[in-house]
């Protein structure tokens, strides 16, 4: 077992892990920029080092400060946690290059499903169900008017390099497609330094659904069931919830084998989420995430297990310590990402925040790094909080997240808990009968 970890990250994830490896008597060492200093998760770890100033470029995402500060502390693996560096190849393979041990997939796995467009391909000989759309980037308008023609209208545009909705662009018809193709590109060079883009089938009204997986070195992979989450804007989810309204037993078995026969047959290490699109009974891959995901607490809800334990356990060289016929789904779980921003107009709000009220009650988790008196940096994403529900049924876990939202109290810096009580508020939640667009396309443009 480990004897040290190095927490690369910050916020509710940084927390997230420190609490896993103290749970297996890990020692930890948190890393912070100037700006976080006062961090929960600095304050609880057993050594802390500042690793440079605000910006994420000069600290959460200084590859030679934070491999520094593991030589200086004496740490035998890294943690990437969420975001930052956690999907980065490059990182893992300085990591191991430095006889530290990078807890998280293997590098080339990273760096294959980093790329859009290998990962389509990837996906396509593993046997996952692709999206129609053009095989290879495409490098030209010209090629970009023969593929939208052959695909069929509408289209979406998306960077290969891509994520987070950077880079995708939709055309709806012929005389919209070259301004969205040059748009898509400009867009990717910006954002990843990669204008490659690719064309694929855009759905009218699907559903986003992703798989869960985990794998050990000894060959062992489950599938820990599906998670929803449909409920987005601006390609950035919202609210998630496991399992998924419209997704039944039958169904749930067939796509999870799918996921887990492919991990398999790519020797993949540890934790790993497979994203589809879902429409007409249809399951149609998005994209791979090599790492832990923010949502990961409603799967650990409905199936008992500690995803980031077993992830730390995994890299240490253990074997899973669960077979697929030990999952059992038990209950609903619902997570509201809660953001500090403007409700209505989405502008950031950082801040001091000077009350602070927990929701509690059984099956009602709370995962974020924040306190009364905590300043919220306007250096990093806004995702403060998160709010899991688990309730006997997804009617119970409605009528909990209800009586938690009512209960939650951040002041007096602007949140989108009151956007979140909005949704849960409408008869389409209920019935759970949403699609991706429905939050910015019916609900937020009614408004």
């Amino acid at each position: 077992m480990f004897l040290k970890v190095l927490i690369a990250n910050r916020g509710d994830v940084a927390l997230r892990v420190l609490r896993a490896c103290k749970e297996l008597n890990i020692k930890t060492v948190a890393i912070h920029s100037t700006a976080d200093r006062e961090a929960i998760h600095v304050r609880l770890a057993d050594e802390s080092v500042c690793i440079g100033p605000a910006p994420s470029s000069k600290s959460y995402l200084n590859i030679p400060a934070i491999i520094t500060a593991a030589q200086l502390v004496g740490a035998d693996a890294i943690h990437p946690g969420v975001g930052f560096l956690s999907e980065n190849s490059d990182f893992a393979e300085i990591v191991e290059a430095h006889n530290i041990v990078f807890i998280g997939p293997k590098s080339e796995h990273i760096r294959c499903m980093g790329d859009k467009i290998e990962a389509k391909l990837t996906a396509q000989k593993l046997g996952i169900p692709l999206v129609p759309g053009s095989k290879t980037d495409i490098t030209n308008f010209q090629i970009a008017l023969k593929e939208a023609k052959k695909i069929g209208y509408p289209v979406l545009i998306k960077a290969a390099s891509g994520g987070g909705g950077r880079g995708m662009k939709v055309a709806q018809n012929e005389e919209e497609l070259e301004s969205a193709f040059t748009s898509a590109k400009s867009e990717a060079k910006a954002a990843f330094g990669d204008d490659r883009v690719y064309i694929e089938k855009y759905l009218q009204k699907p559903r986003h659904i992703e798989v869960q997986i985990i794998a050990d070195k000894f060959g062992n992979t489950v599938h820990l069931g599906e998670r929803e989450c449909s409920i987005q804007r601006r390609h950035q989810k919202v609210i998630e919830e496991a399992p998924s309204p419209v997704i039944d037993n039958k169904t749930r078995n067939m796509i999870g084998e799918i996921a887990s026969n492919a991990v398999s047959k790519m020797d993949y290490l540890g934790l790993g989420t497979i994203e589809f699109l879902y429409e007409d009974n249809q399951f149609f891959f998005i994209e791979m995430n090599t790492r832990l995901q923010v949502e990961h607490p409603i799967t650990e809800a409905i199936t008992g297990i500690d995803l980031v334990r077993e992830q730390i356990l995994i890299a240490a060289g253990y074997p899973l310590s669960f077979k697929q016929k030990d999952i059992q789904f038990k209950g609903h779980a619902i997570e509201c990402r809660i953001n500090a921003e403007d409700p209505k107009t989405f502008v950031p709000s950082p801040g001091t925040i000077s009350q602070f009220h927990s929701p509690g009650g059984l099956g009602v988790r709370i995962e974020s790094c924040i306190y009364s008196g905590y300043k919220v940096p306007p250096y990093y994403d806004s995702l403060i909080a998160k709010l899991i529900v688990h309730g006997n049924d997804r009617e119970q876990c409605l009528l909990k997240l209800n009586q938690a939202l009512k209960e939650i109290v951040i002041e007096p810096i602007s949140t989108t808990i009151d956007l979140h009580r909005q949704i849960l508020d409408t008869e389409v939640m209920q019935k759970g009968s949403y699609d991706i667009r429905w939050l910015e396309t019916e609900l937020l443009n009614n408004n």
